[in-house]
């Protein structure tokens, strides 16, 4: 239920992109690009050609799915006003009182849903209650919180201490009741910027975070000194292997084997339990390669871009010497692609057919060369609504105004004038991207 709400207000946040567009005479062509600013409705799979105005209709794939369709081709009329570009800098002021907060008119933004609200609240005006160290993970440091006082008439925060997250529980049993973050370096604040990137193009795959300075005695030092941490939600629902060496996957999985399950479109053409599936769906693949796509360029010392999960030995851009990937030597080993494993690969023991997103962290750089196309190999398809919002020439618009909601990032950040050289970087990144579904003429999926 919770699920289909979400989906329902996210689908109206997609439907008002294209909202107020007349539609160019049939035959037009439709640049796929900020250029135009050109929207899709995308209710349909849709196919670009890379060269030819318009796409033909096409018959049903053998799997069961509708074939691309015509690609609607929209433009705005000069004096139209889409409503995700209403926003110029002057609504980005810094007095208090005409900003949104956390915990205030949050649910105004369509694509945050009630449970991310929640997480954020708990996340922003928790007290620390307790803490423990995080095994191979000396920086990070696991938190219980207990729920700010005015917020605790928040359905699911009130249940958790109904049943037993008062001052007699254990850290363990408030982490399993959804009550823990996990505080990261304060380098680490790339993974906020990800989080409302994530939830803007509609993936809803990252863990809420948020931005907060500590003040509470209960932290170690460094902890309280001032400089603003990220704080991730601790999902106790995340599978992790028993192999220490690989507890940060929920399942093994190499190079090869992912291709080949590329190639075997697992729960489409081929059962989820079935060789060489392991269990999660065929679009998850195209929604997680398009988000470390969009982050690669946006993120990282230097040349070091998003490929930890599946990338780690580097092999599809040329790694600066101080990679961790050039100095742990596995670099070396993209001659031999059973080498190559993937990891951060995790799924939820109730959801385990649809990945999780963690660890999207790093530092901005401005390096516009070197991208890593290898992100991208093997994949067919991808997620319309991201696709929709990249088209929709509103990313700017849309990110600028969610990340407007956590005010300590917003403002440790340099605001709308430090931000959007960042998010233009973002943009880039999704050119590119819409330029390879074009050149490929590769398949968007329709979100279920």
């Amino acid at each position: 239920m919770k699920g289909s709400q979400t989906s329902a207000k996210q689908n109206q946040h997609h439907r008002t992109l294209g909202r107020h567009k007349s539609p160019k005479p049939p035959g037009k062509a439709v640049s796929v690009g900020k250029e135009e600013k050109a929207s899709s409705d995308l209710t349909k799979d849709h196919h670009f050609s890379k060269d030819a105005p318009e796409v033909k209709e096409h018959p049903v794939s053998p799997d069961g799915r509708k074939a691309p369709s015509q690609l609607e081709a929209t433009s705005r009329k000069d004096d139209d006003r889409n409503w995700c570009q209403s926003f110029g800098e002057h609504d980005f002021s810094d007095d208090d009182q005409r900003r949104v907060r956390v915990g205030g008119d949050l649910q105004h933004l369509p694509w945050l849903s009630r449970d991310d609200i929640e997480k954020m609240q708990l996340l922003t005006g928790g007290e620390v209650v307790s803490k423990t160290r995080v095994p191979a993970h000396g920086q990070v440091l696991q938190v219980a919180l207990d729920p700010p006082s005015h917020h605790q008439n928040i359905p699911q925060l009130k249940d958790s201490q109904q049943h037993g997250a008062g001052h007699n529980t254990t850290h363990s049993e408030r982490c399993q009741r959804g009550l823990c973050s996990l505080i990261k370096r304060p380098e680490d604040w790339f993974e906020v910027f990800a989080f409302h990137l994530d939830r803007v193009l509609g993936l809803n795959r990252s863990l809420p975070a948020v931005l907060r300075t500590f003040h509470n005695n209960i932290l170690p030092y460094r902890y309280i000194d001032g400089n603003p941490r990220p704080v991730v939600w601790w999902d106790p629902d995340i599978q992790h292997l028993d192999d220490r060496d690989s507890d940060q996957n929920s399942v093994p999985l190499g190079w090869v084997q992912y291709q080949k399950l590329l190639r075997a479109r697992c729960g489409n053409q081929t059962g989820l339990s079935t060789e060489p599936c392991v269990g999660v769906l065929h679009a998850e693949w195209g929604r997680l390669a398009l988000f470390d796509f969009l982050l690669q360029e946006a993120i990282g010392e230097k040349t070091k871009q998003v490929n930890d999960r599946l990338d780690r030995n580097c092999c599809g851009f040329t790694p600066d010497p101080t990679e961790l990937c050039v100095e742990n030597q596995l670099h070396s080993k993209c001659g031999n692609s059973k080498d190559l494993q993937l990891v951060h690969i995790l799924v939820r023991k109730t959801n385990p057919s649809r990945l999780v997103f963690i660890d999207n962290s790093g530092r901005p750089q401005q390096s516009s060369d070197n991208l890593n196309f290898r992100l991208l190999e093997g994949i067919d398809e991808f997620p319309e609504k991201a696709i929709s919002v990249l088209q929709s020439g509103c990313l700017e618009h849309l990110l600028l105004r969610s990340l407007y909601t956590d005010k300590e990032f917003w403002d440790s950040y340099g605001g709308h004038t430090g931000l959007r050289p960042l998010v233009h970087l973002v943009e880039k990144r999704g050119h590119y991207l819409l330029q390879h579904i074009r050149d490929k003429r590769l398949l968007l999926r329709r979100d279920l």
